[in-house]
């Protein structure tokens, strides 16, 4: 059946694919954001615009139906509350995307969406940014939507680190950048530490997915299911270039001593000890069972290339993430020296 289905955001990262792979079932799609960002896309589709930070934001919501709304953007508690005040009557689903960093504690191997006991303490009502960590605003914002349109309309999706092209954080992309340059290249921990994320086409579409099923409830959304190691990650990025690329494996304790940052400095990187232990072995059964699937990296890693290239060389030479080409040397040759 085909839904009507409204998107908050829709324009930045993760919705593109999303309004596309709605179109492609057949469900009609409207749009509401400010209108600034890619405001060319999508010209066949409705679009309202409004402020959620402004007085009044949410007046061109007010008198419609739709059968789902996906929220893709919310970084505050209210917005939650204020966007319910005007849709929670005319809608027949909420789609809140939240995030594994709901969970505090990640020394667990295997956490499922019933370990309640290892989430976040909520942040206040009206937290923002400064007042509160990410992961404590969205534990608020899932608590939010529960209450403001009922457990019985509300699907709450956790992905993890979220890649693929169109990414603006770098966080997943260095790594193939890097490794297409060549050369000696630091690879940090062992190369069976695992790592976990999500292309976020693979989120997107198990978003729409979910909501042709008529889901309800929460789910963990990363992967690989079958796990993923880096080695794996860096061999199969290596795999879709020419490159000469020679990994030199850098003890995470040397890191961390020379404060080099898991996850900012090293991303998708987390030493797997401690309270990390289980940052990327979460457990998606259930998301699997679902229908949640996951494209081979050498897609993820190809397609994150081919939209870096496309960029800028301003952009291109300003990667947000990883480690500057100077750092690296220095670390290497303190190794060497060290060892």
């Amino acid at each position: 059946m085909a839904l009507r289905i409204l998107i908050l955001g829709g324009t930045g990262f993760i919705g593109p694919h999303q309004v596309e792979y709605a179109l492609s079932r057949g469900h009609k799609v409207t749009l509401f954001n400010r209108g600034r960002t890619n405001p060319s896309l999508f010209p066949n589709v409705e679009k309202l615009i409004g402020d959620r930070n402004a007085p009044n934001g949410y007046d061109a919501l007010k008198g419609k139906k739709w059968d789902v709304v996906i929220d893709n953007p919310v970084q505050v508690p209210r917005w939650v509350r204020e966007a319910g005040t005007v849709l929670a009557p005319n809608v027949g689903k909420y789609v809140f995307v939240s995030t594994l960093s709901t969970y505090a504690n990640r020394g667990k191997i295997g956490i499922n969406e019933n370990d309640t006991a290892m989430l976040n303490t909520p942040s206040a009502p009206d937290a923002n940014e400064r007042d509160a960590s990410y992961g404590e605003r969205k534990v608020r914002g899932e608590m939010d939507a529960r209450a403001t349109f009922g457990e019985n309309k509300t699907l709450v999706v956790r992905p993890g680190l979220i890649v693929g092209p169109g990414d603006l954080t770098d966080r997943f992309s260095y790594w193939p950048i890097r490794v297409e340059q060549g050369g000696e290249m630091l690879a940090p921990g062992t190369p069976d530490d695992p790592v976990a994320f999500i292309d976020q086409r693979d989120l997107t579409e198990f978003m729409i997915r979910l909501c042709e099923q008529d889901a309800t409830g929460t789910y963990n959304v990363v992967g690989p299911a079958s796990g993923l190691t880096m080695a794996g990650m860096l061999y199969g990025c290596k795999a879709v270039t020419s490159s000469d690329t020679r990994f030199t494996w850098v003890n995470a304790d040397f890191l961390l001593e020379r404060k080099l940052r898991p996850y900012a400095d090293l991303p998708v990187w987390m030493p797997p000890t401690g309270n990390s232990a289980g940052w990327a072995r979460m457990d998606v059964s259930k998301s699997v069972k679902a229908g949640l699937t996951f494209r081979p990296l050498a897609e993820t890693a190809r397609d994150t290339l081919t939209y870096y290239h496309a960029q800028t060389p301003e952009r291109q030479a300003a990667l947000k993430a990883g480690l500057a080409p100077d750092r690296e040397k220095t670390v290497l040759a303190e190794w060497k020296a060290r060892s």
